[in-house]
């Protein structure tokens, strides 16, 4: 699915989803967010840094992230750089852990 398609289903679920980009390499220091975050990766790759709960996340391409409100994290971009597309919900929306649909966005995945 491209950009727009990943949109469209964003939309769908009453998300408005902004797009971000970065080039190759790109890091991003661990902080928190006051929201609920959703992010879908329209192309490229990024690795997610979760240190609370000691884990890496690898979005590719149509891969989905969901992070609660104070999930701290950190990323850094891959050789390809990345696009994604971003929705913020209110804090307390998403409960528990960060949880990673890998193929969120494949006509078969999600």
């Amino acid at each position: 699915m491209g950009e727009a398609e990943l949109r469209a289903r964003l939309d769908a679920e009453g998300l408005d989803a902004q797009a971000w980009g970065n080039g190759p390499f790109d890091h991003y220091g661990e902080h928190r967010h006051a929201y609920d975050k959703v992010l879908v990766t329209a192309a490229g790759s990024i690795t997610f840094h979760l240190p609370e709960i000691g884990r890496d996340v690898l979005l590719e391409t149509g891969d989905r992230l969901e992070l609660p409100k104070g999930t701290l994290h950190g990323a850094d971009v891959g050789a390809q750089g990345v696009t994604c597309l971003e929705a913020h919900l209110p804090g307390g929306t998403f409960a528990g852990a960060p949880r990673h649909i890998p193929g969120w966005g494949t006509k078969d995945g999600g």
